[in-house]
């Protein structure tokens, strides 16, 4: 592969080019990884501040990818540039994804002012995949100064994407329950911003109910945020209609305010650090899956350990000290 050639295309804002580097980041192989290394390494002289990194996600059934598609359409109107990384879970018995994203966004795919990319979580953490971040390097490099990052589920875990993001969006909808009241701790936390989606105003009754929901919401972030903290915004909108998409954007936009130019600086070089010591685990990770000592235990310590004839932590030292070996 001619890296030469992709930094040309890339910065020339060739989509073929964006896509082929997007794969070569993505890719596990050991002669790709080398290769992904060069590419970002000439691509951070390219690096610029002025784009927009948002993370979104939300309970299941909320309309992530409707809402995004009419929030990239909204943004390209407005003369923007959207790169769209949607993960899709993966399979845990075949890898494999169905990566649907382009099909669920049919008008925002064809949009020429638009790259969607719709990859394998790979079984990674909160189904963000390893290459993210590397990914929003190659978009931004292109021109795309708004990246939209759609995460799977919500929970704990998604800790990762914002970690990887200026702003974190969180989508809800009304009426759900139990199900919000389990995730309420741990994602509001971390959400910069809420927004009750489905808030259809030629549905009153729907309208109401988001609304009701906005208020429900505005309270527990009173009490998760401390004095003095960003107290995330509560609106309401419509992905499907494109109602008050606008006014989403402009609270992610007041939020990036906030910020402040040093204060942008500094949460991403912050996670510079953490991407740092991720990709540190990720390539002990490779290695040890890898080595010659621990591939020549590795049989009889799977079936030692299905036979019961050995615990968990005696079989983690074993492997251990074989790659120390």
């Amino acid at each position: 592969m001619d890296v030469a050639g992709l930094l040309d295309g890339i910065r020339a804002g060739r989509r073929a080019q964006v896509a082929r580097a997007i794969t070569l980041v993505e890719s596990t192989a050991p002669r790709h990884r080398a290769l992904a290394r060069e590419l970002l390494t000439a691509l951070a002289e390219d690096a610029q501040a002025s784009s927009v990194r948002v993370g979104i996600s939300g309970v299941p059934g909320v309309g992530k990818s409707t809402f995004i598609e009419s929030l990239g359409i909204h943004l390209t109107s407005q003369g923007h540039k959207v790169g769209v990384l949607a993960v899709d879970p993966s399979s845990v018995r075949t890898g494999g994804s169905v990566l649907g994203d382009k099909t669920r966004m049919s008008s925002l795919s064809v949009d020429p002012n638009a790259f969607i990319r719709p990859s394998p979580s790979a079984g990674t953490l909160g189904g963000v995949a390893r290459a993210t971040t590397q990914a929003m390097a190659v978009l931004e490099a292109a021109g795309y100064d708004a990246i939209l990052v759609e995460t799977v589920g919500v929970g704990q875990s998604e800790v990762t994407v914002a970690g990887m993001v200026d702003t974190f969006l969180f989508l809800t909808i009304a009426n759900t329950g139990d199900q919000l009241q389990g995730i309420k701790k741990g994602i509001l936390e971390i959400t910069d911003v809420v927004a009750v989606n489905k808030a259809d105003p030629a549905d009153e009754s729907r309208s109401q109910q988001a609304r009701a929901a906005a208020r429900e919401l505005s309270g527990a972030l009173r009490l998760v945020r401390g004095h003095g903290e960003w107290v995330p915004p509560v609106v309401t909108a419509s992905g499907l209609t494109g109602h008050d998409v606008d006014g989403v954007w402009a609270q992610v936009l007041k939020h990036r305010e906030h910020l402040g130019v040093d204060g942008l600086a500094r949460k991403r070089a912050e996670q510079q650090l953490e991407f740092t010591w991720a990709l540190v685990r990720d390539e002990l990770d490779q290695r040890l899956r890898h080595h010659a000592g621990v591939k020549s235990v590795q049989r009889e310590i799977r079936a030692a350990l299905l036979a019961g004839e050995l615990t968990a932590p005696l079989a983690a030292d074993r492997i251990l000290a074989a790659y120390d070996s």
